[in-house]
Parts: C-alpha cells; structure tokens; sequence
C-alpha cells in the first residue's frame, strides 16, 4: 500500500501553497503549521513533509522555531527542506527535531558537501530532492536551473547510499491535474533499488490510487488537502 505523506509548506510562520513554485501565486490557509501537524497525527499521519520556503528562497533556514514547535507535537516526524546550505545549517535542522533532511540545492551544486552528509548522516536520514523544470533540476527554490536531471542526481549519489528521493515536477506543483505518471514509472523503473517519493499535481484518490498500481511506495499530498479534494479522514480511512 501506498505511503501518503501530508504536506505543510511555510511562509512567515503560516502555511502556504504556491502555483508552480511561482512566490506570488501564493495561497494561504488559516491554521497555523503547528495546528495542521496536530490535525495530520490524529488522522494517524505521522511522516510529515515541510517546506520552510522563505529559507529555500534566500538559501538560509528561516523558520527552524516553528519546525521546533511541529516537532514537538507527540508522535509527529518531519521530514524538513528549504535553505539548509552548511553543516551548521543540517545541524541546527536536527537539533530543532527534524528527523530528515530535504537537500535540493547543495545536492546539485556542492555534491561533495552532500556526499559528506550521506556518508556521516546515512541515506535513512538524507533525502535527496529533485525539483524538475522540464526535466531539469531547479534549485534556490526552484528560481534557478542546473543541466542536470533526477537520473544523474540519483546516479550521483547512489554510491555514497543515497536510498530516497523526492521527484517534484514543477509544471504540475499546485495545478491540480494529476501527477507526471510516465516521469515516475520512468524512474521507477531506472532505480528500483531507490525509494522514490512522488510530489506535484495529486488532484484526487484516483490519482493516489494510479501510483499505487504502478508500485510507487510514497506520495506527498498538498494542495488537494488545503483545497478540499480529499481529507485527511477519508485519506486515513482508505490508506492507513
């Protein structure tokens, strides 16, 4: 069966979803980051993904206060991206209590750094995350690109023990028109030995229920929570 895994992304300590990664297609919603991880863990999701997007933006952690508070609610564990560019930075992560660290950016441009993560964090606590923009990776939240794609990063790191990513396909991130199904069985197929979590353009059950069949073990659902397409009750009733 499927992992679904809620999502919070965050802006000024609010939660928020973003069209395409474009900043000023912003939506917020009126619980607070803290409220939604009280509301995901009593559904019985207890892996949460969160964004610090200001921190992805500027390329520095922005919100580990408000990752202190999330952590800090029973039974919550955060998987946490956005800004984290130095040891201190993946340091101060932990410390805040997150339990795995998203890294886009440095995993495309500073590779040695991250190949110094893997091999003292170990791949259970590192996830690689690969945004793409037409097949290309975007970094500094998603406002750059590099000539590289999720097969190359993947390729990269594998050695070093790399065992789960996050493939975001910009073009269908907060759209809500299905995901990139023929980009995730591609890479499924490619990396079999790589736990590959899906991310951008989850609409419906149904499209929950088409990843499943093509053996993806884990799904991030954002948009379509806020928005009302599915609930968390009815997400836990089916799937846990």
């Amino acid at each position: 069966m499927i992992e679904i895994i809620p999502a919070i992304d965050i802006i000024d300590g609010k939660c928020v979803r973003l069209t395409k990664g474009d900043y000023s297609a912003q939506a917020t919603y009126q619980e607070s980051p803290v409220d939604m991880v009280k509301r995901m863990v009593d559904s019985g999701f207890t892996r949460i993904h969160a964004v610090d997007l200001t921190g992805a933006r500027l390329g520095q952690p922005c919100a580990l206060g408000t990752l202190e508070k999330m952590a800090s609610v029973n039974n919550a564990r955060i998987e946490w991206g956005g800004g984290i560019k130095s040891d201190d930075d993946l340091r101060d992560m932990f410390n805040a209590g997150g339990s795995w660290a998203v890294i886009g950016s440095v995993a495309a441009r500073q590779p040695l750094l991250f190949n110094h993560w893997l091999l003292t964090h170990g791949g259970d606590s590192m996830i690689l995350g690969a945004d793409l923009r037409d097949g290309k990776v975007a970094v500094s939240g998603w406002t750059s690109e590099e000539d590289l794609t999720a097969d190359d990063l993947i390729n990269r790191f594998r050695p070093l023990g790399l065992s789960q990513t996050i493939v975001t396909d910009i073009s269908r991130d907060g759209m809500l028109l299905g995901p990139n199904f023929d980009l995730y069985k591609d890479l499924k197929a490619k990396h079999p030995d790589i736990l590959i979590t899906v991310s951008g353009g989850i609409s419906s059950t149904d499209d929950i229920d088409r990843l499943d069949t093509l053996g993806l073990p884990r799904v991030i659902v954002g948009k379509a929570l806020y928005e009302g397409r599915v609930t968390l009750d009815g997400l836990s009733h089916k799937y846990l």
